[in-house]
């Protein structure tokens, strides 16, 4: 779909559409190749009118910051839709929610508890991506989980319907959420609880004191590529097979976090998708564990005659 059929279709769109755009520059591992389009909705309002404009059967993929994201390197033939920094609405519902809307970064949405006085969101600091990413995986850090605290859900329909869903409608499990088919999420509640601002804040320091010293946060990752196997660390599996430091092309496993794989040298998708292979591989034939990803992996392995050819 095109510019002109998206104006005649939704209306007054106040986004920005970009066609053929290559994704490396919104992805935290910086790879990724082309969309076929990328949009940036100026607000919730104006991602209700162009969700309405597309075909129902268009692919569309939303995305946030990117992390816990590898975008193969032929791209993603449909429409991907970045809310990072655009959905960001966060207000107070009552003395014990909020709303927050998909595109909030996890970290500010500590900060805003922290300055208004609640409690339970600390481990928010610790997730490098956005509220949408952390409803989608149930992201967790320092033994929180962000499905702890919903309570609500407004969501998006292919149709450009929006709904409200409780969150028994979801099955939720560790790095894992099963919800109802063809839909996006718009928005949270979050039910928390009343606390001294004093105590958050020297919390979220202390956790974020903690993830600064063990993780390579300097260098471009996806954050934990691995979910933990039951009683166990990744890392630790990991470290144990001496696969710290092992490279493919331009990825590495971090010397600081055996779970993280940085991109050190211009790294490829490939590059990187291989080097988690060999991690499973070699963890699974040396120790019997087959480590399941948490990252997503979405996207064509090759470029598309219409973006100039095969790589």
């Amino acid at each position: 779909m095109n510019n002109g059929d998206l104006s005649q279709k939704g209306g007054s769109l106040k986004g920005r559409l970009l066609q053929h755009e290559k994704l490396a520059k919104y992805t935290s591992w910086h790879v990724g190749g082309v969309a076929d389009q990328l949009y940036f909705p100026f607000d919730r309002d104006d991602l209700v009118n162009f969700i309405s404009a597309l075909s129902v059967d268009e692919p569309v993929f939303f995305m946030g910051m990117g992390s816990n994201l590898l975008i193969r390197d032929g791209g993603i033939r449909g429409t991907v839709v970045n809310t990072r920094g655009r959905l960001k609405t966060i207000t107070i519902c009552d003395d014990q929610s909020l709303y927050v809307e998909v595109g909030v970064h996890c970290s500010k949405v500590a900060r805003f508890c922290r300055d208004h006085g609640f409690i339970g969101a600390e481990f928010f600091s610790g997730i490098p991506g956005t509220m949408g990413g952390a409803l989608k995986m149930n992201a967790g850090a320092f033994g929180c989980e962000t499905w702890d605290i919903v309570e609500g859900i407004e969501a998006i329909t292919t149709q450009g319907e929006t709904v409200m869903h409780e969150t028994e409608d979801y099955k939720i499990g560790y790095r894992s959420v099963i919800g109802p088919d063809n839909e996006w999420f718009l928005a949270a509640r979050l039910r928390l609880a009343k606390g001294s601002t004093k105590e958050s804040a020297e919390k979220t320091k202390e956790l974020l004191s903690k993830r600064s010293a063990t993780q390579p946060l300097s260098q471009p990752s996806c954050g934990s590529v691995f979910k933990n196997p039951n009683n166990d660390y990744a890392a630790r599996l990991i470290e144990v097979c001496g696969l710290k430091g092992y490279v493919v092309g331009g990825a590495c496993v971090s010397e600081q976090h055996a779970n993280f794989i940085i991109n050190q040298d211009n790294a490829t998708a490939k590059d990187i998708e291989t080097l988690i292979e060999i991690i499973q591989v070699q963890v699974e034939k040396k120790l019997g564990v087959m480590l399941e990803r948490e990252v997503e992996i979405i996207g064509e392995f090759h470029v598309g005659s219409d973006h100039g050819g095969c790589t």
